[in-house]
């Protein structure tokens, strides 16, 4: 056995020769696969072997849409088979949510160039004649669908990567992962210790243990997944013998899926009545072997499919297939470096091998041996979960996705399985004003305020009060009404809510503005100031917008979004440097945001100090009542506004200080659904959405903040003036929008004479001026001032003009005033 490699992958199942083959691709030979029985072992072998592209993340399924495609390379590479069946499928709907979603995701198909189509059930009759129609208005139809062989697929994986000088060891123990001080691993194994530069952890259902020897908890948990397969049915039968295959079908309404399985059928379940397995750890022993037959559990689902697919009921079972699969907490898979360890990468609760092993491999391995991936991989990364996540969070989440796991997925859905995992001091107050609640990397967090609650003594009498739940909804939901109430006290008054769902970073030392220099792009600022700047990749991609704030000469407070935190922590340390200090100080301190016209005379009212001169973009100290408080003149509302920071412990008084003096002046709360509105008005942009590593400063217009002329060569400087000189291709824009009762959230295809030339980065509706609006990314050449295009929403072309001029503010005059 070899005692030294540049990368030890750990896990031999399909995804674990996916990144083996993949980064001999890319060109690294010196790579090592450990098996501890053989290849296939645990997951990979009992797997159904379907694949399709469908996926609410339009990278991730194009990722998928990569997989399949890539089979028949492997199949040319090896000369071995895959067990091929492009038979193609179709995703059942059977009410107007469920039809809303397959419209939104067709949608994204077009700019993506994946040819879905939506059939109806005269139609679904033709292509999967066993499927009862009654009940279902329509269905999405996918031709790339198909399923395969597991073993052969992983097998040609591993000869790939055989191919290109890759070594595989099975019937090989890993015992211990152990980290040298150079970063390097010892990989411990019951033949003898390897050395490697990388470690990755493809453990599969030991993905947990595995992690465990390195000290790293992945939240992932195996569940238990049944899959039948039946004697022959007739209907199946005939097709084949007249030369065709029977389809995929998907049956969301029956948690099913179903597929040919020679001359019979195979359909499995995602159950609601499901079960956890090895909540405490899968046992190393297990391999080859399947969980005990549990018809109880799925007699619900069965009785179901009996109704959908007739020909089940009538066919003899003639094998059942009850084994463990992995799953995170929202179902994707967990991939990339692990935050605060050198050297160690995951691919780990890839639940979905056939259609997503394939883009994990290509993605980790460009991750691994060019810096960066080719697109946004946050939806799969492991940095989406921070270390505030336990076990006990973990297990009722994944339940809770393994049961929605053919649910209608709304854009405005929150979940509750965990919920409330982690709240700020405020949340009892807030609960008590009907505070409708979100969450953001298991932090509650409020969306809007139900009407006829305590939000003063005197108004909650005599109001009806509202539900205290927003429905889940493709179309405009019922926080419509809050929504604009809130976002109309911000702009006529002055509203509050707090800055808790910000990332906060502390950066202290003598080299601190140096090496702020060489991570941001932007203008570091001088001590009382903030500023914005983008952060880039070496290949010139966003990967964080910040405010900047300069609390002293050698030390400053960096804003940005609370959910990427573990992401960027994870940057900033692969870019540490010697005199600087780097420290995640996300929840040490919190406080309020306060916006409107009025905002300036609340806060007066309440500090000693003199307003007056405190311009757009300064920060002072000041004492807020009875607390020290760190106080900036900036608002992501756009209006007049500050954001005012302290101790989460002194949080209570500064709220009592803060909402007394703001009821002569007509404050209210607001929350997120009102925070959307209002930055739709000015066409701020929003993280993951107008801002993410799929897009360039030049793109997205954030390389106004870049400031060309300081003598530093920051990260992606290079990337960023090649744009610069030749030009961004495309340019983020909005556009006014004729919407009826659904508007724009993502990725639905802009159409400019009749073709699709663009897509939408996020919409919504601007409350202030009572227009649909989106944002969106086109050709740089067609952006122009009253460009005539038309938007596609839920299957209907809605007309859309482009505008220049922000719908609030236009001059800045109030929020700069």
């Amino acid at each position: 056995m070899k005692t030294s490699a540049r990368v030890v992958v750990i896990g031999g199942g399909v995804v674990g020769c996916s990144v083996l083959y993949h980064l001999t691709k890319l060109g690294w030979s010196d790579v090592m696969l450990v098996e501890r029985s053989e290849l296939t072992s645990g997951s990979t072998w009992h797997a159904a072997g379907g694949f399709h592209t469908l996926n609410g993340d339009t990278n991730m399924a194009a990722l998928q849409g990569y997989t399949i495609r890539l089979y028949k390379e492997l199949e040319e590479i090896t000369g071995l088979s895959c067990g091929l069946h492009h038979v193609g499928g179709i995703t059942l709907a059977d009410n107007r949510d469920r039809m809303d979603m397959l419209l939104a995701e067709r949608a994204k198909h077009r700019y993506m160039g994946l040819e879905t189509e939506i059939v109806g059930p005269e139609e679904i009759r033709k292509i999967a004649p066993v499927t009862n129609t009654e009940g279902v208005i329509g269905a999405l139809y996918d031709p790339l669908d198909g399923h395969l062989d597991p073993s052969g697929t992983t097998h040609a994986y591993a000869k790939a990567a055989r191919m290109g000088g890759a070594t595989i060891e099975t019937h090989c123990m890993v015992r211990e992962t152990n980290q040298r001080a150079d970063g390097t691993w010892d990989v411990v194994t019951d033949k003898g210790t390897i050395h490697a530069e990388h470690l990755v952890n493809a453990g599969g259902l030991w993905a947990r243990e595995v992690g465990a020897m390195a000290g790293v908890y992945f939240p992932l948990h195996p569940m238990e997944h049944q899959y039948i397969v039946t004697e022959e049915v007739p209907e199946i039968a005939a097709m084949i013998d007249a030369g065709g295959e029977h389809p995929h079908v998907m049956d969301p309404a029956g948690e099913s899926y179903l597929r040919q399985e020679g001359r019979g059928l195979c359909i499995g379940f995602y159950e609601q009545p499901c079960r956890p397995w090895a909540v405490d750890g899968t046992p190393w022993q297990f391999g080859h072997e399947l969980l005990p037959d549990d018809f109880d559990k799925i007699e619900d689902s069965i009785a179901f499919a009996y109704r959908r697919f007739p020909a089940l009921e009538r066919a003899g079972v003639k094998s059942v297939i009850h084994g463990p699969f992995t799953f995170a907490p929202d179902g994707n898979p967990l991939v990339g470096p692990v935050p605060g360890m050198r050297n160690y990468w995951s691919a780990c609760a890839v639940m979905a091998g056939f259609s997503q092993g394939g883009g994990v491999g290509l993605m980790l391995a460009q991750w691994m041996v060019e810096g960066e991936c080719e697109r946004d991989t946050f939806a799969m990364d492991c940095a989406r979960f921070g270390d505030w996540i336990t076990p006990g969070y973990t297990r009722p989440k994944v339940i809770e996705n393994y049961q929605k796991r053919f649910s209608v997925a709304y854009p405005n859905e929150e979940l509750p399985a965990a919920r409330p995992c982690r709240q700020t001091p405020m949340y009892d107050i807030f609960d008590g004003m009907g505070a409708v609640w979100g969450a953001q990397y298991g932090l509650e967090v409020v969306n809007y305020f139900a009407q006829g609650y305590a939000v003063s003594s005197s108004e909650a009498v005599g109001q009806e009060k509202e539900p205290r739940f927003e429905t889940p909804s493709f179309r405009r939901s019922n926080a419509w009404d809050a929504t604009a109430r809130e976002v109309r006290a911000v702009r006529e008054a002055v509203g509050i809510n707090e800055v808790h769902n910000f990332g906060k970073y502390l950066v202290t030392g003598p080299n601190a503005r140096a090496w702020l220099d060489r991570i941001m792009a932007g203008r570091i600022p001088k001590p009382g100031r903030l500023s914005l700047t983008p952060m880039l990749s070496p290949k010139g991609r966003l990967i964080g917008d910040f405010t900047v704030s300069c609390l002293s000469d050698d030390a400053f407070q960096l804003t940005a979004s609370y959910g990427s935190q573990a992401y960027h922590m994870r940057w900033f340390e692969q870019n540490e440097a010697e005199g600087v200090r780097v420290e995640n100080i996300s929840d040490r301190l919190n406080g309020f945001q306060i916006a409107g016209p009025k905002a300036r005379e609340v806060l007066q009212s309440v500090v000693r100090e003199d307003l007056s001169d405190m311009r757009f973009m300064d920060l002072r100290h000041l004492t807020v009542g009875m607390v020290d408080c760190l106080v900036q003149r900036v608002s992501y509302t756009g209006d007049l506004g500050f954001e005012i920071y302290c101790d989460p412990m002194a949080q209570r008084s500064l709220w009592t200080t803060l909402w007394e003096a703001g009821q002569p002046h007509g404050m209210k709360p607001f929350g997120m659904r009102a925070m959307m509105s209002l930055r739709l008005d000015k066409f701020f942009g929003a993280w993951l959405r107008e801002f993410s590593p799929d897009y360039t400063a030049g793109e997205t217009g954030l390389d106004r903040f870049i400031q060309w002329s300081k003598e530093v060569d920051f990260i992606g400087r290079a990337a960023a003036e090649a744009e610069r000189e030749a030009g961004a291709a495309r340019k983020l824009v909005a556009f006014e929008v004729e919407a009826e009762d659904a508007d724009v959230q993502a990725y639905e295809p802009i159409w400019i004479d009749g073709t699709v030339r663009g897509f939408c980065t996020s919409g919504g509706y601007s409350h202030h001026a009572g227009k649909s609006i989106a944002q969106g990314l086109i050709p740089r050449e067609m952006a122009a001032e009253g460009l005539e295009a038309e938007i596609e929403i839920l299957g209907e072309m809605r007309k859309a003009r482009l505008i220049e001029t922000p719908l609030f503010d236009a001059d800045g005059a109030r929020m700069r005033g």
